[in-house]
């Protein structure tokens, strides 16, 4: 007996390696999520099997390590879109961030074999679910937090069936890993009691579940809004988003696809990135002419005006500068990622700032120490982005009250709403031109998230894809495909009344996770887990 236990805990690594990999296979573009379930059963199996809780850290280590490599790999794209850093950093920055990344799940393993490890199978599923749950939720917010993607992302159904997701409003993304997790322990529980029927009728209900589609309304036709909009998706690359020579070409390409229909009232989205220009007064002269030949913010407010129409309102994303003295001279000590709105007049509204900011994107962490080593931002310019005050709550009178999140800030669970000024919808303007293959559409899934769980419509307007309307359902009504320029007209969803997440924040996840914790101690006194 000695020997094949010694040779399954040599082989506990490598096996912790190839399960995370294939777990990442369950996301977007792959979406196998019976593949992500049939992973996690296996970490079950690896995990009360291990020596000891540092052996089992050492198993989640692993399988967090690969599970997130695979799964981000879309970062190291980024770094062909910059010149300062040689672009195979990229393949060394993404695992090297993912080994910190990997920390939580070893923490969840760790801690569920300490508690549970010589319990049986359900106790200890039900206990890592709910550590992975409270790990999962500390991932999204240490260190400024980076929650991509959470383990739950693998119960998001197509693009017309929410799939198990459909129970976000009652669980929150957080808890939702924790279900995924309760799910696969049903899966081993089953097999070591050789349950093959009940394995394989819970097989069915799970792909009913995924593939059953939602946002009907009794009389068979999905429900409208009031809110009448256009979307566009300019198609502007990557590699060109920072070429001064190219701004007038793209502005003319946005101006394009808006100004049909542009006598009529309407809610007018652009991306991030959308205007190149700067739109505010009182800066100095020279930062003018770095964008449009005529060097005024008058003249770049009044054409955009004109392309968008006398009726209409535009949400679009826009960089603002923050000036002060430096050196006896006025310059730019910071800058700002905002959503401008723009009416047909030219008149500019209050301005949303990016909050949550990209580490290494938007700013560089510990300047003082990597600068000097030569690291820098992914982004171009020298100066950091200044984060914004948090989610807010617009008021646009005719056209509703508009939450704002910018590019990746629509992942973090929990954050994206003002919750003492609930919206009727979320604008998500975005640059997903860094994100290579398997990153537009793992954004896209992460912004049908939170269209579930706070049960408000999503628009995400993006420079090159992908560009969607999400309904409250986290139905994708419509979309532009990646790499292409387009427009899609409408009217905005109709947002549903407050969730229980809406209402009680990453609260509810917490609660659930305590639940299961609970669950687990009366499998263990029953001794029957």
């Amino acid at each position: 007996m000695a020997r094949p236990r010694l040779l399954a805990s040599a082989l506990a690594p490598a096996l912790a390696l190839a399960l995370g990999a294939t777990g990442a296979c369950a996301f977007v573009p792959i979406a196998f999520w019976p593949l992500g379930l049939a992973a996690i059963a296996g970490l079950i199996v690896l995990l009360r099997r291990a020596q000891g809780a540092r052996a089992a850290a050492q198993i989640g280590w692993l399988f967090g390590w690969a599970h997130l490599t695979l799964a981000n790999n879309w970062i190291a794209t980024a770094f062909t879109y910059q010149s300062d850093m040689p672009a195979f950093l990229g393949w060394v920055a993404v695992p090297l961030v993912c080994a910190y990344l990997a920390i939580y799940p070893a923490l969840a393993a760790a801690a569920a074999h300490r508690l549970a490890g010589k319990s049986g199978t359900l106790a200890f599923g039900l206990l890592l679910a709910a550590a992975w749950i409270v790990t999962e939720w500390l991932r999204s917010w240490v260190f400024t937090g980076y929650p991509w993607p959470p383990l739950g992302l693998m119960l998001l159904g197509g693009f017309d069936a929410p799939g198990i997701a459909r129970l976000l409003p009652w669980l929150g993304t957080y808890a939702l890993s924790g279900l995924a997790i309760v799910i696969a322990t049903g899966l081993v529980v089953f097999a070591e009691r050789r349950r093959w029927a009940v394995l394989g009728a819970g097989g069915v209900v799970l792909a009913a579940a995924m593939y059953w589609p939602a946002g009907w309304d009794p009389a068979g036709q999905r429900q409208e809004g009031t809110v009448p909009f256009v979307l566009i998706q300019p198609l502007i690359p990557q590699d060109e988003i920072d070429d001064a020579s190219k701004f007038e070409e793209h502005f003319a390409r946005t101006a394009r696809l808006t100004m049909p229909g542009n006598d009529e009232r309407r809610l007018v989205l652009w991306p991030e990135s959308g205007v190149p220009d700067y739109l505010r007064d009182g800066y100095p002269r020279r930062y003018y002419l770095q964008m449009t030949a005529a060097g005024d913010p008058q003249f770049a407010r009044r054409r955009i005006g004109a392309v968008i129409g006398p009726k209409s309102l535009l949400l679009t994303g826009a960089v603002d500068l923050a000036i002060g003295e430096q050196g006896g001279r006025r310059r730019a000590i910071g800058a700002y990622n905002a959503i401008t709105p723009i009416d047909g007049a030219g008149n500019l509204g209050t301005r949303y700032a990016k909050a949550h900011l990209v580490p290494f994107g938007e700013y560089l962490a510990l300047r003082w120490l990597l600068e000097p080593l030569g690291a820098s931002r992914l982004v171009a310019g020298t100066i950091d982005f200044i984060p914004g005050p948090g989610p807010q709550t617009l008021d646009l009178g005719h056209f509703g009250r508009a939450g704002m999140q910018i590019c990746y800030e629509i992942v973090f669970s929990g954050e994206v709403v003002d919750r003492a000024n609930r919206p009727d919808y979320i604008f998500n303007p975005s640059n997903d031109g860094w994100f290579g293959t398997w990153g537009p559409p793992q954004h896209l899934a992460q912004a049908r998230l939170r269209a579930i769980e706070e049960g408000l419509p999503v628009l995400r307007s993006t420079t090159t894809g992908i560009s969607a309307v999400i309904d409250a359902d986290g139905v994708v009504r419509q979309h532009i495909g990646r790499q292409r320029a387009g427009r899609i007209d409408g009217f905005i969803p109709p947002a549903k009344p407050p969730t229980l997440f809406a209402r009680l924040g990453n609260a509810l996840p917490l609660g659930w996770a305590i639940v299961l914790a609970a669950l687990s101690l009366v499998a263990l006194r029953r001794r029957g887990g």
